[in-house]
């Protein structure tokens, strides 16, 4: 009943702005295509591919997000989800790390229009999440906070009043943000802190009070969740470490508490920090850095983690400092954003989680600060 009142709130806003909400229906532009943020220091830009039948990728433009990126060299904003896709895909979500904005861009395929730039509600914006027509976004500079904005059926964003929570402490290290399946719950890591934090979300869209949830291991980066509500965090292990990485899982419990399932089972890895379940949830996939590869766990009905055979589950040329991953609605490709090479690395999902290297897509800037990837 909650989460139906606080739905219809939601859609009340946009309503009250003289719009009508669309259906995944009618929103429904599948084309496939990959896209890549360049977090420019002096002009952030979106890199856009379209995405054939086969999983290879053509160049197709370049579309400025209207605001600026922190610059930097290699993963400077330190983060999960600086670019996302919204769940019907009818939308592109950027962070402008270094003017403080959100973008919006409308999206047809692999073409982007600029529909909408707002402040976000803090300093170093790092990561975006959505859910329905709620969008919350991750400040990891000054004090550090997440905001909530209404996305209107437009891609207009509307700051929902009230809506800044803070986190644990002022420089906590902010990292990923993810809503739970059904929108009850947003999860924010602190890389400093170790901390988990879940907020409960309100019928108006504000959140509750904090509730924090320690890791299960050390080197906490990033959270999601896979379909049937498990939370997943990626942990880069002990300071030290060779190939120490793991995966944890967890339950959560209505008060916000979590429980852990799986404590940080090894993904045979360097500085694994990104992950991506597939859409069907049997199966998610760590990006580690570090070690230029990708393992592969498949996820229990319960929540468990059981490693692929071999755990690592796709590898990469060396050097390739894999920064980030993404899978296509489709369930059917991974994309990882090669930063040390320049390069987009092609793998195919099989149906028992094996991936099967396509190669690579080039033409990027080799270690020049790019953060995000999203696909479709």
């Amino acid at each position: 009943m909650v989460k139906t009142i606080r739905t219809l709130f939601v859609v009340a806003l946009a309503v009250a702005a003289g719009l009508s909400v669309r259906s995944n229906a009618q929103t429904g532009h599948r084309r496939g295509a990959v896209f890549v943020m360049t977090n420019a220091a002096d002009k952030n830009e979106i890199i856009a591919y379209k995405r054939n039948a086969d999983g290879s990728l053509d160049r197709q433009s370049t579309v400025s997000t209207g605001g600026r990126g922190s610059g930097g060299t290699t993963d400077p904003l330190g983060s999960q989800g600086s670019l996302t896709l919204t769940q019907d895909s009818s939308f592109l979500l950027a962070v402008n790390a270094g003017s403080g904005e959100i973008s919006v861009f409308q999206v047809d395929g692999a073409n982007l229009a600029l529909v909408d730039k707002v402040p976000c509600g803090g300093s170093e914006p790092v990561a975006v999440a959505q859910h329905g027509n709620l969008v919350y976004v991750l400040n990891a500079g000054a004090a550090s906070n997440v905001t909530g904005f209404v996305l209107r059926p437009n891609g207009k964003l509307k700051q929902i009043p009230d809506s800044t929570s803070f986190l644990s402490t002022t420089n906590s290290g902010a990292a990923s943000l993810a809503f739970s399946p059904d929108g009850e719950f947003l999860l924010v890591t602190e890389k400093l802190t170790g901390n988990i934090d879940a907020f409960h979300v309100q019928i108006d869209g504000t959140l509750g009070p904090i509730t924090l949830n320690p890791s299960a291991g050390p080197g906490l980066f990033s959270v999601s969740f896979a379909p049937n509500g498990t939370v997943l965090a990626s942990e880069t292990g002990p300071a030290g470490g060779v190939n120490a990485s793991a995966l944890s899982s967890y339950t959560l419990a209505p008060n916000g508490k979590l429980t852990v399932v799986s404590a940080s089972v090894p993904t045979d890895g360097a500085a694994t920090c990104w992950q991506a379940t597939t859409p069907n949830g049997s199966f998610v996939f760590t990006d580690n850095a570090g070690s230029a590869n990708l393992s592969g766990f498949s996820i229990g009905a319960n929540g468990s983690l059981a490693p692929l055979s071999g755990t690592i589950a796709g590898t990469l040329p060396a050097g390739s400092t894999n920064l980030d991953v993404a899978i296509t609605p489709n369930g059917k490709f991974l994309y990882t954003l090669d930063s040390g090479t320049g390069t987009i690395g092609i793998f195919a999902i099989g149906q028992d989680g094996t991936l099967t290297s396509l190669g690579e897509a080039g033409g990027l800037s080799e270690s020049a600060g790019f953060n995000g990837i999203a696909a479709l």
